[in-house]
């Protein structure tokens, strides 16, 4: 696939303000749409977009083809005529500003979205009903599927289908059992069902609107799926399972850039000689599905698909993993023989070898760039900076580069986390000259360092140049999305509202449009 040279934001829509208690696809995203076109900025790239559980992950969704109902809007339901304002007053602890309480908006936004799913029922109005009706049948394929296990897992306390509290037929996904208790759980099912009719109804508005302000979209495909999900529960045949359902081994990383011990993900393995068999049907249908959303997608962990890292059940960490081969180039052959040349782009981080890099190449895929990577404050970096994340090592324009991920620190937390030889060395890197200390910390504290970096970014010769919305602000370690193999605060950062509105974000817009049309972007 050939890019061609553009500059993006990576922002999830969690982190829109303005909205009570999380971001949604309300008016703050379409204003944000219009921020990015404004600014020339042609991309804006999202973490996955399904429904979270446990530790609020976006990799962890409970399906890979549902969106996440957080982000429904509930002053466009209004507009709709699905509710009235009265109806969606939240309590007093949600607020409209500072990080997302996921505890606090989950136990609030998912009970009025059942109520309001259960009045749409009710609602007269021919034309949404219309569309309600063409949705199921185009979406059947997944959302049956997803609606039975969601009104399963609710009835059984949010337990996963291994648990005990699942009666064995249905864990099992007997097709008898799913449908007899369809038939008598009828109500909460349909409730699924509406309420993803609402997110997908929100995000495709929001997509055309973005597609008429000339940007697009990167999504994000995670290779693996969460052990609970509709996905593992209505396909267990494609996935390495026992009897009972439970993961014979799981998925991960060895120690890497972001952990000591790996990273223990808890995914389970495919069955990739049956899915191969049954010509990667659910891949096609996941991919498919996700070209309706966006307009790019970057698949995490492609190294997965040359070798993976199996875990033994069980284990504490991902230290005592084995690797195992993946479905390699057959895999993207049979992809593209069904659907086409494909606007893939592969998330080529962590331990990556010879066969992987071959891979990527033979698929003909962009990799990442990390510009943070780069920065390998060891001996090696400080005598010759051949570290290949560095712009200056690009080797072509076939890649996206970013300054950093929603895995690593912000750009300015991770300069302010540097020591004095490392920030020393960073900044003449950055500066081109030898700079003392007591100049890169001065550099530093008011945000040039992080500035300049993002300026790199935008120069170097990669053809998509993608920076993270808080590396724009200079937003030190507060602004970290996710710290891998940890829980508690991950995935809550959002954007302050000045970032979007007022002067501060008509000064960034200026200075974002003079990069777009030094850099040709």
């Amino acid at each position: 696939m050939k890019l061609h040279r553009k500059s993006g934001i990576l922002l999830h829509p969690t982190s829109l303000p303005c909205s009570k208690g999380i971001g949604t696809l309300g008016k703050t995203a379409f204003d944000f749409v219009d921020w990015l076109s404004e600014s020339k900025i042609k991309l804006w790239q999202v973490l996955p977009l399904g429904p979270t559980g446990y530790g609020d992950s976006p990799y962890q969704s409970f399906s890979s083809f549902a969106l996440n109902p957080l982000l429904i809007d509930f002053d466009k339901l209004v507009e709709y005529g699905i509710v009235e304002n009265s109806e969606i007053i939240p309590p007093d602890y949600i607020r409209d500003d500072g990080n997302v309480d996921f505890g606090s908006v989950v136990y609030w936004k998912n009970s009025a979205l059942k109520e309001i799913s259960l009045n749409f029922i009710n609602k007269k109005d021919e034309k949404l009903k219309k569309e309600f009706k063409s949705f199921c049948s185009k979406n059947s394929f997944w959302l049956n599927d997803y609606a039975s296990f969601m009104s399963i897992k609710t009835f059984y306390e949010n337990k996963g289908m291994w648990n005990s509290a699942w009666p064995k037929k249905l864990a099992s996904h007997d097709e008898i059992a799913v449908e007899e208790w369809n038939k008598s759980h009828k109500n909460e099912i349909l409730s699924y069902k509406i309420i993803q009719f609402f997110a997908y109804k929100q995000w495709l508005e929001l997509k055309d609107y973005a597609v008429s302000k000339n940007v697009e979209i990167i999504g994000d495909i995670p290779i693996f799926v969460s052990p609970d999900s509709a996905d593992v529960w209505a396909n267990q045949k494609f996935f390495q399972l026992d009897k009972k359902g439970v993961p014979k081994a799981v998925a991960g990383v060895p120690p890497d850039y972001f952990s000591p011990t790996g990273q223990l993900w808890g995914n389970p393995l495919y069955d990739w000689k049956k899915l191969k068999k049954d010509g990667y049907k659910w891949w096609i249908l996941r991919i498919k599905q996700m070209l309706t959303l966006v307009d790019y997608i970057r698949i995490d962990h492609f190294r997965g698909f040359e070798s993976y890292w199996a875990v033994p059940y069980g284990s504490e960490n991902a230290v005592n993993g084995e690797w195992l081969k993946g479905p390699g180039k057959d895999f993207f052959d049979s992809i593209r023989l069904e659907l086409g040349d494909l606007p893939l782009i592969a998330e080529d981080l962590g331990v990556i070898t010879e066969e992987v890099k071959v891979l990527r190449d033979e698929c003909d895929l962009p990799g990442m760039k990390i510009i943070q990577f780069g920065f390998d404050t060891g001996e090696a970096w400080k005598g010759c900076l051949v570290n290949s994340f560095l712009p200056h090592n690009y080797s072509n324009s076939n890649c996206v580069t970013y300054t950093g991920t929603h895995d690593n620190d912000t750009t300015q937390g991770m300069l302010f986390s540097l020591n004095e030889e490392c920030l020393c060395l960073v900044a003449s890197y950055i500066l081109g000259r030898k700079v003392g200390f007591e100049e890169a910390s001065n550099l530093r504290h008011c945000g040039e360092l992080c500035r300049q970096l993002v300026k790199i970014c935008f120069s170097s010769v990669a053809d998509f140049a993608i920076v993270p919305l808080q590396d724009i602000y200079c937003v030190d370690s507060s602004g970290r999305m996710n710290m891998p193999s940890t829980s508690g605060s991950n995935w809550s950062w959002r954007m302050s509202k000045e970032m979007l509105y007022g002067q501060w974000a008509e000064e960034t817009k200026e200075e974002l449009k003079e990069l777009n049309m030094l850099y040709a972007r």
